[in-house]
């Protein structure tokens, strides 16, 4: 349980040994490769490898010709070490460009379509007109529009009979009249702006139309037709192309996926003269899978040594946990791995999480439905979140059953503790009056007993960092612990049992000195280090001492006080349930209705408030005092 061991493994070889090795590295599992760039930037005279990859972009053009011509092929690599990039590049080229030219011949065509189709339209509202449209645009003292005009504006046309136009319908909907006017040029500005007051919208005929309309209706279609026909001739000349290109383009997208493995490898590749060497750390039960996969390779040394041999590089963090408090690990990493060389703090979180979620959203009912919600979840989708609702939801029906609530009734498991169990009622009363202030200053306890917990934590954590400074006068080392202890201890003693502990012989030593070495811990830091206590001068540090020193005190009851809404949860969820059972009784027939949605409602609601909080109570008021969570995740090639 806690943090996976790790090896540091160094592969050394000869460049010209690269690719070879490479091709056997690109396929190692649980393998955790360092960036060359981590180590060439801290060591003068070494290389990096990296350049640009010239597969990405080719894959991309494969990508963009399967996706337009609707190419199905297979996304499996296929490894050949005689591979030559030129050629291939200039085969996919080429053949794009032969697509792209069928295809451009297609656009032009469905463009030339689409011209066509609109005069068709155009010309089809006017085919009534027996006149050749030749004839009509070469007229030279004429002047004419095609259009359409409201069906209202027609009538209104006869308050203009006195003006020098003509004006002729051919074909009327439910909207509009299809119509065309004349006039002379003397006339034609005049004519236009009276039309325009009758909204008329004007038509345009393209000069490729000829004859009489309904000629120019059979040469528009016959004109559409052929193009068509060579749209499908076109069409037909790319399905031949990728039919005949499918297996090499296949075979080059194979070739392609594998190189492309192959050059992005080459980022943890770093040069020295005529060597290289890959760096990476694996756990300790898996090195010998290393050493097996380059067997057979000569000239390929492999060094392992502890994971913190190098100090220029950080080893990773792999968590690695029991089966409870596994799921938990998702918080952890939402906050930050711990390093190597601390402690995962999993196993804390996935049993304080538990025991304050169940606490706060305690139901017997509600807990089992939600145990059932999260083995669905994790079950079939795969969940993490759903493995924790397993673990919360079985805590929220422990604490249920201790409260005595069964999807909100309070009174449905009494018999169970009286006549089975031999007790007097149920162990916890929560909607008990009297019982709220025990309630209350339970949650304060419990909070103050999690947060020495943590502070014993940060001191054991420090102790094996050695940083000794932090373990005795931090206000979360020593120090503090000896006088939060001390408050907390003293008053629970002195307002419980009435047991006086606070006087003089006791304050001095674990409140007096305490709070002197919280207030002097930077300067006797610096003193360990050999530096200058008051580099600022004693002034300038007592200042800001004495104002940290009491945001510490002040953080201590602030922080205890946070606990407070577990108590406040606790009743909450209670309170809440008891409207539901309220409103049960007073709807008669419709109680069972009443009783599902209420309780849906309560589960998604509250549910998820508390699982916020109970969060929030892990970061702020317990991972502050003992976890940094800086730690490097594990990323192994082909997980």
């Amino acid at each position: 349980m806690g943090i996976a061991k790790v090896k540091l493994i160094d592969l050394t070889s000869n460049v010209s040994n690269l690719d070879r090795v490479l091709m056997r590295f690109i396929d190692l599992k649980n393998f955790h490769p360092v960036l060359a760039s981590e180590i060439v930037e801290k060591v003068s005279g070494l290389t990096s490898f990296i350049s640009e990859n010239p597969c990405q972009a080719m894959l991309q053009d494969i990508v963009d010709i399967e996706t337009k011509y609707d190419l199905n092929l297979p996304n499996e690599e296929y490894r050949d070490e005689n591979y030559n990039l030129n050629q291939m590049y200039e085969y996919i080229t080429d053949l794009k460009a032969s697509l792209e030219v069928e295809v451009a011949h297609i656009k032009e065509l469905e463009e030339y379509i689409e011209k066509h189709e609109n005069a068709l339209i155009q010309v089809k509202n006017i085919q009534s007109l027996d006149v050749p449209l030749d004839d009509l645009f070469a007229c030279e003292y004429v002047f004419m529009r095609f259009g359409r005009l409201p069906n209202d504006s027609v009538d209104k046309l006869r308050f203009f009979q006195n003006r020098p136009f003509v004006f002729k319908s051919f074909n009327t909907d439910q909207n509009y009249v299809w119509c065309m006017y004349f006039t002379t040029q003397e006339y034609k500005r005049e004519v236009d702006n009276i039309f325009s007051s009758l909204f008329f919208e004007r038509s345009f005929i393209p000069e490729f139309v000829h004859g009489t309309p309904k000629q120019a209706i059979e040469d528009i279609e016959v004109e559409i037709s052929h193009a068509r026909a060579k749209i499908a001739s076109y069409k037909d000349d790319i399905c031949s192309i990728t039919d005949g290109c499918h297996n090499n383009l296949a075979h080059i997208k194979g070739q392609l996926l594998f190189l492309n493995r192959l050059f992005e490898a080459k980022k943890y590749v770093v040069g020295l003269g005529d060597k290289f060497t890959i760096t990476g750390f694996m756990q300790e039960n898996d090195v010998d899978l290393f050493s097996k996969a380059f067997e057979g390779l000569e000239e390929v040394d492999i060094e392992i040594n502890e994971a913190d041999t190098d100090r220029r590089i950080t080893p990773p963090t792999k968590l690695k946990n029991g089966w409870f408090s596994r799921p938990f690990g998702m918080f952890v990493e939402m906050y930050g791995l711990p390093g190597y060389n601390e402690m995962d703090p999993t196993p804390f979180v996935a049993i304080t999480y538990s025991l304050l979620f169940g606490m706060m959203f305690g139901d017997l009912g509600q807990g089992l439905v939600l145990m059932l919600i999260g083995f669905l979840a994790y079950k079939f989708k795969k969940m993490r979140l759903g493995a924790i609702g397993i673990r919360i939801g079985l805590s929220s029906a422990i604490f249920g059953l201790l409260y005595g609530s069964f999807f909100g009734d309070e009174e449905i498991l009494t018999p169970f503790f009286t006549d089975i169990l031999g007790l007097p009622g149920k162990p916890i009363h929560v909607m008990d009056g009297d019982f709220t202030m025990t309630l209350l200053i339970s949650a304060i306890a419990i909070g103050a007993v999690l947060i020495i917990i943590t502070m014993i934590l940060n001191i054991i954590i420090q102790l094996k960092k050695k940083e000794y400074v932090e373990v005795v006068c931090s206000h979360n080392g020593i120090a503090g612990l000896m006088l939060y202890g001390y408050i907390g201890v003293g008053a629970a003693l002195q307002l419980g049992l009435g047991i006086p502990v606070f006087n003089i012989l006791t304050i001095i030593p674990f409140v007096a000195i305490p709070l002197l070495l919280i207030f002097l811990k930077e300067p006797i830091h610096r003193k360990v280090h050999h530096h200058k206590m008051f580099p600022a001068g004693f002034g300038g540090f007592f200042v800001e001492a004495f104002f940290e020193l009491f945001e510490i005190i002040l953080s201590y009851l602030t922080n205890t006080m946070s606990f407070l809404r577990v108590g406040g949860f606790i009743l909450s969820h209670a309170g809440m349930m008891l409207v539901v059972t309220s409103l049960m009784s007073m709807v008669g027939d419709a109680g069972l209705l009443v009783m599902i949605f209420g309780n849906i409602f309560v589960m998604a609601l509250e549910g998820m408030i508390v699982g916020i909080q109970v969060l929030r109570l892990q970061f702020y008021e317990m991972f502050s005092r003992y976890y940094s969570g800086n730690g490097v995740a594990f990323n192994a090639l082909n997980q």
